[in-house]
């Protein structure tokens, strides 16, 4: 019995994917958690074989962060992104954060299933568009930033300062320079605006 712990802060979405996983014989959903905190907490306390876990929380786009805390419990379950986002910055950062699948809200019951069944077998579950872009991004030379990076740009469209940056992703002012001129230097531009644009342009950003 695969063991599921659905993390949604939307109701009817947990209810749509509780109905039906819970309509298979080899599936069962054990938890929700309405929060990136919750579904932590959830996964170490109920230890499901799977998370399925949306990277949105309200205004917080916490579920990559979530899922890098979920993989580093002392007996971690698998986690299955769901959700709406397929720019190139939520792919990787959540590939990156340890996730074993990547699949959009909008997939078909089979290749939900599919893919849970998967990922908690520790298999790859990539929906077939994501899987395109990642060979693609592979196979053709073209700008990539590092999950680091993205996360820099991120911060910096939301309006943060370097220190601000720094202080969120617990390092120095220098080093939060130093991946800006990183990117400055890969996405061919000279100022924050002009990065963020950019990043949004070739479908980084959101």
């Amino acid at each position: 019995m695969i063991r599921v712990l659905i993390a949604d802060d939307h109701p009817v979405v947990r209810a749509g994917v509780r109905a039906l996983l819970d309509a298979e014989h080899d599936i069962a959903v054990i938890g929700e958690a309405a929060t990136a905190d919750e579904a932590v907490a959830l996964a170490e306390s109920l230890a499901p074989e799977l998370v399925l876990m949306d990277l949105q929380f309200g205004e917080r786009a916490a579920g990559a962060e979530a899922t890098r805390r979920v993989r580093a419990l002392a007996a971690p379950p698998y986690v299955l992104v769901l959700t709406n986002y397929d720019t190139d910055g939520d792919i990787l950062g959540a590939v990156e954060a340890g996730a074993s699948g990547y699949l959009l809200k909008d997939a078909p019951p089979h290749e939900l299933l599919a893919g849970v069944r998967a990922a908690a077998a520790g298999q790859s579950a990539l929906a077939p568009a994501i899987a395109g872009r990642l060979l693609a991004r592979l196979r053709e030379p073209r700008v990539t930033l590092s999950a680091r990076e993205i996360e820099v740009v991120r911060l910096v469209a939301r309006g943060a300062t370097n220190a601000e940056v720094a202080a969120r992703l617990h390092v120095t002012d220098a080093t939060v320079k130093s991946h800006l001129a990183h990117v400055f230097s890969k996405l061919g531009v000279s100022s924050r605006t002009a990065a963020v644009s950019a990043a949004r342009s070739l479908g980084i950003l959101r």
